[in-house]
């Protein structure tokens, strides 16, 4: 005879979390959820601007984080940031889709200025772990780095092209930025 075993435990650390997700416990995945959804949901958003959007790609990036769990690796850095990049690289691929360029050309303006004034409204209260606020400790020319890399999608040549520096530049001020901004997190831990 099986006896369930009830799990009450709803404060998980990261390493348990990991654990969890590495034995496929659907416990660590709604905890996972309940704990990320709200951070990925806003980095998300503010990659591809739109809530309908938004909703389709956090599916697909809990569906990722759930299937390549395997492949994270402590010693190359936090699962959070893991999880981020994930979510980053899953919307940008998004923004990048011949099925998602298709529907921006049969999209009506109207219909595009009504998402972008929506959206305005939404930046600011989707960013509750406070980031926006860690990156305008940053200079304005490392804010604006981040901003078009992390937010927009922008490779290092698009952002070199952009702002018409070269692109041995942008790699050099990307890194800078990079370590200031992983400085300023450290007060966030």
């Amino acid at each position: 005879m099986k006896t369930k075993i009830s799990t009450i435990k709803t404060n998980y650390s990261e390493e348990q979390l990991i654990v969890l997700l590495k034995d496929r416990n659907e416990t660590g995945f709604h905890h996972l959820y309940d704990n990320y959804s709200g951070a990925l949901y806003g980095v998300i958003l503010r990659i591809v601007q739109s809530r309908e959007y938004t909703e389709e790609i956090i599916q697909d990036v809990f569906v990722k984080i759930w299937n390549s769990i395997s492949q994270y690796d402590a010693t190359k850095g936090r699962f959070y940031t893991w999880m981020i990049n994930i979510a980053r690289n899953t919307a940008i691929d998004y923004l990048k889709s011949k099925s998602f360029q298709n529907e921006l050309k049969n999209q009506s303006l109207p219909d595009f200025v009504y998402d972008s004034a929506e959206l305005s409204t939404t930046n600011d209260s989707s960013d509750f772990i406070g980031f926006s606020k860690v990156l305008e400790n940053l200079e304005t020319d490392k804010q604006e780095l981040i901003n078009l890399a992390y937010y927009q999608g922008y490779t290092q040549h698009e952002i070199s092209e952009k702002l018409k520096i070269p692109l041995g530049t942008v790699k050099t001020k990307m890194r800078n930025a990079l370590m200031k901004l992983k400085d300023l997190l450290k007060d966030y831990q």
